[in-house]
């Protein structure tokens, strides 16, 4: 928000909540070391360059790496539970960011080979013949070989939850923006035709929960599907082509103007703060269900930054 507006007001914010954050640089109990330490330090450092924040950018990708299983080649999202041995979910490829870019920064060339061990070993075990995605993949540690695919999130075992298409599909065009690996562009273009020619895709571009849910279209929508699929599909448009460029940037835009209506944007002093409305986390286990969520906030605003910077 400092970086699409200059207000020093909320330049200050985003600094308290950074000092808020900054402990998390050492955790270890699952893997979302991507989304807290580099959403916020690395997009901070980014845009003012304070050099204080790259060594804590740089303790949270090695913090990331023990959860790094060499054996089966992927970073293990979850601990060992009831449920699964070594769980892997989908969200997981958002992480692949941190550790890709402190290789890059001069850190460890491990955390760059980690993030394309996991990339291959999610694109092998992770996806069916339509491109879509299982949310969890549950591995035998001591020689990858995959115990079971499920989800957690989503309606079913074999339904595509919303949500983890849109994780999917960013994680990919990422990987691509730093590898230039190919499969993983052909890969992103293959689950974005998944998703923007499924049938049961709503008018509107914002996708219901899970692309199988009960009961559509009288089920809920989940608003950071569409904003985090929008933000992708607009950087997969940056590496691809003609028509097919064309069809990522008019689908991203629809989306945005859906957002951006008053089914979806808050009232100014509405909706607790939040600037989206209609978000589901996880309804199989009644959380966050038709709420606003702060990754839908998020996606939305670097969706618009990007629209903005690449597209007019």
């Amino acid at each position: 928000m400092y970086e699409q507006t200059g207000d020093s007001i909320i330049r200050k914010e985003a600094e308290r909540a950074l000092n808020v954050i900054e402990p998390n640089k050492t955790y270890t109990g699952n893997h979302d070391l991507g989304f807290m330490m580099y959403c916020s330090f690395g997009n901070a450092y980014r845009i003012t360059k304070n050099l204080a924040y790259k060594p804590i950018i740089h303790e949270a990708a090695a913090a990331l790496a023990t959860r790094y299983r060499p054996s089966a080649k992927i970073i293990q999202s979850w601990n060992t539970n009831q449920y699964f041995k070594c769980p892997v979910i989908i969200d997981n490829m958002m992480n692949l960011e941190l550790l890709y870019w402190v290789s890059n920064d001069g850190g460890d060339k491990k955390f760059r080979d980690i993030a394309i061990n996991h990339s291959n070993s999610t694109l092998k075990n992770q996806f069916r013949k339509d491109y879509s995605s299982y949310h969890v993949i549950d591995y035998n540690v001591n020689n990858g070989d995959v115990l079971r695919k499920a989800t957690w999130q989503g309606a079913s075992n074999c339904s595509s939850w919303s949500r983890g298409q849109g994780w999917g599909l960013y994680g990919f065009t990422m990987m691509y923006r730093f590898s230039r690996d190919k499969r993983y562009l052909k890969h992103a273009c293959g689950i974005a035709d998944f998703i923007l020619k499924h049938p049961n895709l709503p008018a509107d571009k914002i996708p219901f929960w899970d692309f199988d849910a009960p009961q559509i279209p009288h089920t809920k929508r989940d608003a950071s599907a569409g904003a985090l699929i929008a933000s992708a599909l607009l950087e997969l448009a940056q590496y691809t082509k003609g028509s097919q460029k064309d069809f990522y940037i008019d689908n991203a835009k629809q989306m945005l103007v859906s957002l951006s209506g008053e089914r979806y944007k808050a009232k100014v002093g509405e909706n607790g703060g939040f600037l989206l409305k209609h978000s589901t986390g996880a309804l199989p286990l009644n959380s966050e269900v038709d709420v606003p969520l702060i990754y839908a906030d998020y996606y939305f605003l670097e969706a618009l930054k990007r629209y903005k910077d690449w597209y007019l």
